[in-house]
């Protein structure tokens, strides 16, 4: 009853996103852009991505530079990612992807390139942005969360979409399947949404084993159960976990109460490393960071989307 209710106002979304479409003149930057994208809202593991193609491309000596619109930061841009920003500047994303090379941060994505190109770039890896019509892409991956799919199928707010699925599927060139685990089998629904697309399998996995003893949880990341499932998959022994919304902006006040808690059961606190860089400073230290990388089953495909862009920019 409420996604018939919420359908008027889906339907109105979806036609602003495809109103954009028609009515905006893309910008060419002269150079490749790559843009990982998704067709829902929320995680569906962007991230690693991004950084994924930032360190092949960089490791080739090519000036790969990240773009990103800094969700949840104060900066407009293009403004280049720097040391001295923290997250309530730019965002937890650009901060993560400046580990691994240049990030402009601009709300309009036309713009940021344009400033990445003036400053040398010789690639552009978008964060985001297969709904954004500002800038030409070269390439275009969609990233799909396995476990979730694209839900019920409806445009926000009835559903999950960003727009119809027909439409974000007809602008991919690929799409990557990220699944919970390597051995995790594919729901028979969703391999019927994406047939007759090019799919390429990954999963994200741990850089590391979870810290010894044990461990009070939390993060505020799209899905915050799928780090708690990796994590106690990989042996974490967790006693316990919270969930914050999305990009939620920690203050003192809770992380002096998650110590606290933590305390009670002589565990360390641990967080994904997406959420260890909103932490205020000074706590920084007392916290874990588990970084996850993608792993991607079929990497000779995706080479091989690669291979022309990085002949390109040679």
């Amino acid at each position: 009853m409420i996604r018939t209710l919420l359908s008027p106002f889906a339907w109105l979304y979806a036609r602003a996103v495809k109103r954009r479409f028609k009515t905006t003149q893309s910008y060419d930057a002269g150079i490749p852009v790559i843009c990982v994208g998704n067709a829902t809202m929320g995680g569906t593991g962007k991230t690693p991505v991004v950084i994924y193609l930032l360190q092949s491309l960089r490791r080739m000596q090519l000036n790969a530079v990240g773009l990103t619109r800094g969700y949840g930061g104060q900066e407009k841009g293009p403004i280049p990612v720097h040391e001295r920003h923290t997250a309530k500047d730019v965002g937890d994303e650009p901060l993560l992807l400046a580990r691994h090379g240049p990030v402009w941060v601009a709300e309009g994505k036309d713009d940021g390139a344009r400033a990445a190109r003036s400053h040398g770039a010789q690639i552009i890896v978008m964060d985001d942005g297969h709904q954004n019509p500002q800038l030409t892409k070269t390439l275009s991956l969609l990233v799909v969360d396995a476990e979730v799919g694209f839900g019920n199928g409806c445009v926000f707010p009835a559903g999950p979409l960003r727009e119809p699925l027909a439409e974000a599927l007809s602008r991919a060139d690929a799409i990557i399947l990220m699944k919970p685990s390597a051995d995790y089998e594919i729901d028979a629904h969703l391999a019927e949404q994406i047939k007759g697309q090019v799919v390429i399998p990954a999963y994200l996995a741990p850089q590391g084993q979870p810290p010894k003893g044990k461990l009070y949880a939390f993060a505020g990341i799209g899905r915050p159960n799928k780090f708690f499932d990796t994590l106690r998959r990989h042996g974490g022994d967790i006693v316990e976990e919270v969930p914050f919304a999305d990009h939620h902006k920690y203050n003192d006040e809770e992380i002096e109460s998650l110590f606290l808690l933590a305390s009670e059961y002589d565990a360390s606190l641990i967080t994904t490393e997406k959420d260890h860089v909103r932490l205020p400073q000074g706590y920084k230290k007392g916290i874990h960071a588990w970084p996850v990388k993608v792993v991607f089953e079929d990497e000779l495909t995706l080479r091989r989307f690669l291979h022309p862009i990085i002949n390109a920019s040679k």
